[in-house]
């Protein structure tokens, strides 16, 4: 995870051990008029395209607009987790989820430049 607020630990509820050991994403998607959706999901890819894709599946609010952009994106071993993160970041300001989604696409520093 890059970039991410701390979490409690041992959240009742989720399963670290499970036997599935499928990641669950929070992800952040910019509009074509600037605005941010945060979701979760459990297969980005396919999430992804049903939002692009305009599906009855993909969420009502991202079909209103022309396009969408994945901008961020983080893993969670747990669905528990995952939601936990996802309540967190819809409480963050615009200017806060810009600053974390900057921080994610900011490319690394190069030494003499």
């Amino acid at each position: 995870m890059v970039g991410h607020l701390p979490l409690e630990e041992g959240i009742p509820g989720s399963n670290p051990g499970s036997a599935t050991n499928m990641p669950f994403f929070v992800y952040i998607l910019r509009t074509s008029s600037n605005t941010l959706y945060i979701g979760q999901t459990n297969n980005l890819e396919k999430r992804l395209h049903e939002h692009q894709t305009k599906s009855p599946r993909g969420a009502k609010y991202t079909r209103m607009f022309k396009s969408v952009e994945l901008v961020y994106s983080e893993s969670h071993p747990t669905l528990s987790l995952a939601l936990k993160r996802e309540a967190q970041l819809k409480k963050l300001s615009k200017l806060q989820k810009e600053q974390l989604i900057g921080v994610q696409n900011t490319p690394p520093k190069q030494k003499g430049i």
